[in-house]
């Protein structure tokens, strides 16, 4: 089922998307269970959001063989990680900031995991069965601030300017993510053509690695790293990331805030990226 966050009638809902162009409302969370309100709403009608509010998010660096080929890296020993502030999220639509002084700002199409229940110690078997669904991200990132910061053994800013983290436009719950092809273009153009099967780390080892750690809560996110062919953007630009079975997650680069609530206002009926 293919899960969605909205915004209607000046609330915040969560939902299923059907085929039909309809999303059936649910009466809470989806962590919560999948339970039907009965009430039906026009996908037209409605304002679609990132899939959660503000989540833990968890990043994943040269977890792709054929990107760590293509940055000179050698695969890593253990999982790379990193964290993004929540407030890096945005939801399909809505628009990427371009920093004032920013100089190289990159793409990076991925698939992103949804944590559904608490899971601590979990072993990469039974992994799976903690993951609520999984959806498209764009971890967009500041090459420049992020070499900087590489070189002392740290990686945040580079990562976590806000709007850097779109995600969505919804969840699909019944996905395997061991085999699924991942597009981005920019501008229309391909320019990643990837599949999780190249992985370095695939889901249920990441999950139980974290876990062995840290307790993952309900809602969070991890996003699995980038395949080979990441590359510039610019304002004016418009990226979309397209995983099969999930969906197009769609973005514009604007050069302010001010842009960002024009492109934002203007968003609402544009729904094209949900499948039906």
């Amino acid at each position: 089922m293919k899960v969605v966050r909205y915004s209607v009638d000046g609330s915040e809902q969560y939902g299923i998307s059907g085929s039909d162009g309809n999303i059936q409302r649910l009466k809470g969370s989806p962590l919560e269970g999948l339970h039907p309100s009965g009430h039906v709403d026009a996908l037209g009608s409605v304002r679609v959001l990132s899939p959660f509010h503000r989540p833990r998010v968890f990043g994943l660096g040269y977890n792709y063989h054929a990107h760590s080929q293509e940055v000179g890296k050698n695969t890593p020993t253990l999982p790379v990680l990193f964290m993004k502030p929540s407030t890096t999220v945005i939801g399909s639509d809505e628009a990427i900031v371009y920093p004032p002084d920013g100089e190289n700002i990159h793409f990076e199409g991925e698939l992103t995991v949804i944590i559904g229940k608490e899971a601590r110690h979990v072993s990469e078997i039974d992994a799976l069965n903690y993951v609520f669904g999984y959806t498209c991200g764009n971890d967009v990132s500041d090459r420049v601030l992020q070499r900087r910061e590489s070189e002392y053994g740290c990686l945040l800013m580079g990562k976590g300017y806000d709007t850097f983290a779109p995600i969505g436009p919804v969840v699909e719950t019944e996905l395997d993510p061991s085999n699924l092809r991942i597009l981005t273009r920019v501008n229309g153009e391909l320019r990643q053509n990837g599949n999780t099967a190249d992985l370095v780390y695939d889901v249920p080892a990441l999950i139980a690695y974290l876990s062995k750690y840290m307790t993952l809560l309900p809602g969070d996110h991890i996003m699995t790293g980038t395949p080979a062919g990441v590359g510039p953007i610019r304002p004016g630009d418009t990226i979309e990331v397209e995983i099969e079975g999930i969906g197009v997650l769609r973005n514009p680069v604007v050069t302010s805030v001010t842009s960002a609530a024009s492109v934002d206002a203007g968003r609402a009926n544009n729904q094209a990226a949900l499948p039906r």
